[in-house]
């Protein structure tokens, strides 16, 4: 039995560096929905790049982590996660 994943993830736009929280099912079908523009913030602000993700076993984790990160309003700790998150995978 497979057990179900949801995601949240930063994506980073290219053009001005701002950062876009989101969560999702389907990391992958979402990523090609952003970078193809058929969202309303990847449109404008492609070229993007994904800089972080978490995965969770219920979307009302996802949501919840989701929301915390955006209720910080903080591109400090943002970028923080992301600079954690790239060093733990150089262990």
């Amino acid at each position: 039995m497979q057990l179900e994943k949801f995601y949240v993830y930063v994506l980073q736009s290219l053009k001005d560096f701002s950062f876009y929280i989101g969560q999702c099912d389907d990391l992958d079908r979402r990523m090609s929905k952003h970078f193809d523009g058929f969202s309303k913030y990847s449109a404008s602000k492609r070229p993007l790049r994904l800089v972080y993700f978490e995965i969770f076993t219920s979307r009302g984790e996802a949501i919840k982590r989701e929301k915390a990160i955006k209720n910080l309003k903080s591109r400090k700790y943002i970028e923080s996660l992301i600079t954690s998150w790239r060093n733990s995978w150089h262990l």
